[in-house]
């Protein structure tokens, strides 16, 4: 049974240099990672989602964050280096991709194995969506060299969260033996 990949909040307002919320040049580096498993999955007949940070300009988490993926902006756009892949968009306004949109709908046409997650923030977007994956009780992955964060403390801190309280699966680079 093929997977469903969720790709989250692979924005160019969150990892492009300038941006009001970058998160860092370590985060960049896993774009490449996320290409492979993009194409991956693909090969495999698995359903990709870009799931996409996208607000209003008066949106009230803006109170909390500052600016950034506003509807219709650029920044609210899949960074160049993702652009090419076939995938449905899914635009949410909160941390869950499920919060507010169609994925459960979409998710429950399908036949599918697991959620594989990947993307950006782990500690904030990823693990809600994680969480509210498992909360429906699909079987979830983490690729760990696919997610990152603007705070390497609160990655990790998020990775074992997802592991030890929400039963997600991490799975570590192969050359550490996992995929």
């Amino acid at each position: 049974m093929a997977n469903v990949l969720l790709l989250v909040d692979m924005l160019n307002g969150f990892l492009e240099p300038g941006r009001n919320l970058y998160c860092g040049d370590d985060a960049r580096e896993i774009i490449p990672r996320v290409k492979a498993l993009i194409e991956d999955e693909m090969a495999r007949n698995g359903k990709v989602f870009f799931i996409c940070d996208t607000h209003d300009p008066d949106d009230l988490e803006f109170q909390m964050f500052p600016v950034h993926c506003v509807k219709g902006t650029e920044e609210a756009e899949v960074i160049p280096e993702l652009s090419e892949y076939a995938g449905e968009l899914i635009r949410k306004r909160r941390y869950s991709a499920f919060f507010e949109t169609d994925l459960e709908e979409r998710l429950a046409e399908l036949a599918h194995g697991k959620v594989v997650v990947c993307g950006v923030c782990t500690d904030i977007c990823v693990v809600h969506t994680a969480a509210d994956a498992r909360n429906r009780d699909y079987a979830v992955e983490i690729p760990t060299d696919c997610v990152a964060s603007f705070d390497p403390e609160a990655h990790k801190y998020a990775l074992q969260h997802m592991e030890k309280i929400l039963g997600v699966t991490l799975v570590e680079p192969a050359a550490s033996g996992g995929r």
